[in-house]
C-alpha cells in the first residue's frame, strides 16, 4: 500500500481540471460583480450628466429662451427613461439675503430683491444580479440639483 501512496502523490495527471474546477466559480463571480458595478457607476453618471444638462437648459430658458419646467421634465422622462415619480421639478424663491424660502416671489415684500430657483430632484433604483443570490439589496439613486436662476 506504501507504495501505491507515494506512486498518488508524485501522479500530477486531472491536477489541471481540479485547479479550474477551483478557480473557474471564482472567476465568473469577479468577472460577473465588476460587470454589475459598471452598470451602477454607468447609470449614476448618467443620471448626473442628465441633471447638468437640464441645469443650463433651465439657465438658457431664465435668460430668455422659451423653455418651461415641464418641457425639462419631459426631455428628462424621454431620455432617462424614467416616469412622473422619479423626475420632479420645482421652482422657490427667497426675498431678499433671507435664510427661508417662499413657493412664490408674490410672498416676498414690495422692494425686496427677489431670487428665483430651481430645484431638480431624479430617483432611480438598480437591482443588481447578486440580489438574486440573496446577497445586498437594490441600489437607489438620488440626484438633487439647485440652480439659481435669477
Amino acid at each position: 500500500m506504501n507504495p501505491f501512496i507515494r506512486n498518488l502523490g508524485n501522479d500530477l495527471r486531472g491536477s489541471m481540471a481540479i485547479e479550474t474546477a477551483i478557480v473557474a466559480p471564482v472567476l465568473i463571480l469577479m468577472a460577473l460583480g465588476t460587470f454589475e458595478v459598471s452598470r451602477v457607476v454607468s447609470r449614476q453618471h448618467e443620471l448626473q450628466s442628465a441633471a447638468s444638462e437640464a441645469e443650463i437648459i433651465a439657465v438658457a430658458a431664465a435668460a430668455g429662451a422659451t423653455t418651461q419646467t415641464t418641457t425639462i421634465k419631459n426631455i428628462l422622462k424621454t431620455s432617462l427613461r424614467l416616469n412622473d415619480g422619479q423626475v420632479a421639478i420645482s421652482r422657490f424663491y427667497r426675498c431678499n439675503a433671507n435664510t427661508t424660502t417662499v413657493s412664490s416671489a408674490s410672498n416676498c415684500s414690495t422692494g425686496d430683491t427677489v431670487s428665483s430657483y430651481i430645484r431638480l430632484t431624479l430617483t432611480d433604483a438598480y437591482t443588481p444580479v447578486w440580489t438574486n443570490f440573496g446577497v445586498g439589496s437594490p441600489i437607489n439613486f438620488n440626484v438633487v440639483r439647485t440652480v439659481q436662476l435669477s
